[in-house]
């Protein structure tokens, strides 16, 4: 059997497009014919995936899945970090929750993490023809360097090539890739092939000058300079999706909290996306607009952003919301908040002990070890329903007779979540409530506006990812990647883009 190709992109920061590049290298490379597979050996993230082998991965990946033509698999992301707080996180190996530290013990548990990691890349590697490495943050973090086992410590283990990739819409870009490379050790230093900078914007013939300096400088090429790409939907890594569609006449105005522990944003992405939907993240002291549907999103410390609710003022404003006929929709975390008491025995998302929730649904939730991890589909229970599909990932059961009348019938035969007596609170545990075209138009009449646009966030996703495979082939220089990468997928990327593989 032939090498696998392999090659790692690691970026001067964070969010510097990293994740997008790998995404959109799986999908011109799986396009074209290649077996590839995309690998993060150690994330840290709050939106994450269920795999079709039932565990839990970044959604980065699941995304970059997507890209490859595969189903997420939790070998493409083996190490999970979901901090519960500043200096705290969950860790979830091979999908699974294995323990939750604070920075200190989990710098003394590396070693494990990373015999999980090599664990996983020896599958990739027996399955397919490519693999292509996503690094975390950036590898110049001096403090990080012993015991990596997301960037540089990574790569040495394997013996992988490396690309560095740079955001100049930040500015410093020159700054940022020199200042990594004085950073690396010499054998570190050696791996690095090339550079990409990241979302361009004007005139690359005055940029010109720049790349000519950064090559004699440092003596590697510049393997392209990517266009800030407008109005790009991909799934966000961690980060606040900041692209908005063209706004038309606008049926609803939707608010939703941005927690400090938020996890699974992404769930919103279609009301932040529609046409017709006025949607705002209302951050720290920022004033809580009028609106027709709050949404309460996910949260990985539900108490702890319970109560930073209670400080913002949000109380207030949703029982004024509901008397006045709003409505109100908490996904996972957000709907266990409605309920009239949260507890957490065993201290799994910080101190020990409960506190009273919103009371506007009768019911009550305990944190318990086990977490629910399942891909699910199902109808709701409005009228002339609608089908949804998404995924549970959560620790809490809830129990009491709000559930008697649930939001949701799925697929398997359980019922999920509640539905209030009134029709003002729907509350639910699945993730992905609004993906789907039917089940968020059913939920937007529901909030009071009928016969919206049709979105479809798969169809966009998938356009998406495929504009972005068509502007690194024109922007990148394949040749040089294709030296860079090796193996039959190096050579393939020589080939013309003409045919595509995937439908």
């Amino acid at each position: 059997m032939p090498q696998p190709a392999t090659l790692m992109v690691q970026g001067t920061t964070s969010d510097a497009g990293k994740s997008t590049l790998v995404a959109g290298l799986c999908r011109l490379l799986a396009r074209r014919g290649v077996r590839v597979a995309p690998f993060k050996p150690q994330n840290m993230a709050l939106n994450s995936a269920v795999t079709a082998d039932g565990g839990e991965i970044g959604r980065a990946q699941a995304l970059q899945a997507l890209a490859a033509g595969l189903a997420p698999h939790t070998d493409f992301n083996p190490v999970l970090l979901k901090p519960s707080s500043d200096v705290g996180a969950q860790v979830i190996v091979h999908g699974k929750v294995a323990t939750n530290l604070d920075a200190r013990a989990y710098h003394d548990y590396k070693p494990k993490a990373m015999a999980a990691v090599l664990e996983s890349w020896g599958r990739l590697l027996e399955q397919f023809e490519c693999v292509l490495v996503e690094g975390a943050g950036s590898p110049a973090e001096i403090n990080l360097r012993a015991r990596d086992i997301a960037n540089m410590g990574f790569a040495e283990a394997v013996d992988c090539p490396v690309i560095l990739v740079a955001d100049i819409d930040r500015g410093g870009v020159f700054a940022h890739l020199v200042g990594t490379l004085e950073l690396l050790s010499p054998s570190e230093r050696a791996r690095v092939k090339g550079f990409v900078i990241n979302r361009f914007r004007g005139d690359i013939g005055l940029l010109q000058p720049g790349l000519d300096w950064l090559e004699a400088r440092t003596g590697l090429p510049v393997l392209g300079v990517l266009p800030y790409l407008h109005g790009l939907f991909l799934d966000a890594e961690d980060a606040l999706g900041s692209a908005r569609a063209d706004k038309g006449e606008i049926r609803l105005r939707v608010v939703a909290p941005a927690f400090p522990r938020i996890s699974n944003h992404t769930d919103l992405d279609a009301l932040r996306l529609h046409p017709q939907v006025d949607f705002r993240w209302v951050g720290p002291g920022q004033a809580i607009p009028p609106a027709d549907l709050i949404v309460l999103p996910g949260s990985k410390s539900v108490q702890a952003d319970l109560a930073w609710l209670r400080v913002q003022g949000w109380e207030a404003v949703i029982q004024r919301h509901l008397r006045y006929g709003g409505k109100l929709i908490g996904v996972c975390g957000g709907f266990q908040m409605l309920g009239r008491r949260l507890e957490d025995p065993a201290g799994l998302e910080g101190a020990r002990g409960g506190m009273a929730g919103l009371g506007v649904l009768d019911m009550e939730t305990v944190l318990e070890a086990g977490k629910q991890l399942a891909n699910v589909s199902g109808e709701l229970c409005l009228p002339g329903g609608a089908a949804v599909a998404g995924y549970e990932i959560h620790m809490g059961v809830s129990r009491g007779a709000a559930l008697e009348r649930p939001a949701l019938r799925l697929a398997d035969g359980r019922a999920d979540g509640a539905l209030s007596g009134d029709g003002q609170v729907l509350g639910t545990y699945v993730h992905g409530l609004f993906d789907r075209p039917e089940g968020l138009a059913a939920l937007l009449a529901w909030a009071g506006a009928e016969e919206t646009a049709h979105v479809d966030l798969a169809a966009r996703r998938e356009a998406d990812l495929d504009r972005l495979a068509d502007v690194l082939a024109e922007a990148l220089d394949l040749g040089r990647l294709a030296d860079c990468l090796g193996g039959r997928a190096g050579a393939v990327l020589r080939t013309d883009d003409s045919i595509r593989v995937l439908a």
